[in-house]
């Protein structure tokens, strides 16, 4: 039976890493996947999944213009697709987790999205709060702090190394721009 799963953490929880994976065992097996990732996370390259480890695999991108029902819908037509992963799963649309719950139950393909749970100022993000209310799964991977607690916040930098405690949620960065911190923490930095 087909299911929706979210994988969330913190940033370096290794949701990419787990990912490729997942889909890695799929394919071992003679199963096809279909990987996506947002077209607006530039940080490696275009059209991939990159994990910090340096493993990485094509992706197709989606944007708030598509509709991945009709994509996946469209795919599995012309090769039958065994599982979809969706990396940066954050940047959907509340629409778009609504296209994933009929990929599951009209297509019945299990659907696997990684994603962080909330922004540098612990709102959470659209597409994170509608895959914690219809995904059939929840699954934390976890991270730490740099005191060695569980990192359940990520925090934003500005140029001089500041938390930063306002500005827009979408803001493309790696390690150079955020740091993943327990909630402790968290509030000393953004909540003073």
């Amino acid at each position: 039976m087909a299911q929706l799963y979210f994988y969330y953490s913190s940033m370096n929880a290794g949701k990419s890493t787990h990912l490729l994976q997942s889909s890695y065992n799929y394919q071992e097996r003679g199963l096809a996947t279909a990987i996506y990732t947002a077209k607006i996370d530039d940080r490696f390259a275009k059209g991939k999944v990159t994990s910090r480890l340096g493993i990485d695999a094509d992706a197709f991108l989606f944007d708030d213009e598509i509709n991945l029902f009709k994509d996946v819908e469209h795919k599995n037509q012309v090769e039958k697709l065994d599982c979809v992963l969706i990396d940066e799963a954050q940047f959907l649309s509340t629409e778009q987790v609504k296209q994933l719950t009929d990929i599951v139950d009209l297509l019945h393909i299990p659907v696997l999205a990684y994603g962080i749970r909330t922004d540098f100022l612990g709102e959470t993000f659209s597409g994170s709060a509608a895959l914690l209310a219809w995904a059939d799964k929840l699954v934390e991977l976890k991270t730490i702090c740099h005191c060695g607690r569980k990192a359940n916040f990520v925090i934003r930098h500005d140029e001089n190394g500041k938390a930063v405690q306002a500005g827009k949620q979408v803001e493309v960065g790696g390690n150079e721009r955020y740091e993943p911190l327990c909630r402790a923490h968290f509030k000393q930095l953004v909540w003073q």
